[in-house]
């Protein structure tokens, strides 16, 4: 039985001027699979270092490696951006998680407490939703 991996997004390189430029990974990692980001082919999957050296050369990938070069700064904001959303994030997740926490506790030695109750001698449980007139 083969271990099944899910094929690996190529990203661009920042040349020495921080511009984007394409740089094809070695063929072993091109052959587990490689999908562009470009949007040429939705769910295209690469898997020879000839087909993708081929499709770095398309215009549609070069429109999207000019497009990345032109909105760098743009990108460098949504980035910031991203980082402080996730931060807040993992914060309200932190206090919900303490929040679930405690109730469960409470759940638990309610539980207790009823448990213990019921075993009282000539405890007589009554239906609240049931009214005698």
């Amino acid at each position: 039985m083969e271990l099944s991996t899910e094929a690996e997004y190529y990203t661009a390189i920042i040349n020495e001027e921080g511009n984007y430029v394409d740089k094809i990974p070695p063929s072993h990692i091109v052959s587990k699979g490689l999908r562009c980001l470009c949007g040429s082919r939705k769910d295209k999957i690469f898997t020879s270092y000839t087909s993708f050296s081929c499709h770095v050369q398309t215009k549609c990938h070069q429109t999207w490696l000019k497009e990345l070069n032109t909105n760098k700064q743009n990108y460098y904001r949504e980035n910031e951006e991203m980082k402080n959303t996730i931060h807040t994030q993992k914060i309200i997740i932190a206090k919900m998680e303490k929040e679930i926490s405690s109730k469960n506790n409470t759940i638990d030695q309610l539980t207790q407490h009823l448990l213990i109750v019921k075993n009282v001698p000539n405890y007589k449980e009554e239906n609240l939703l049931e009214f005698d007139e």
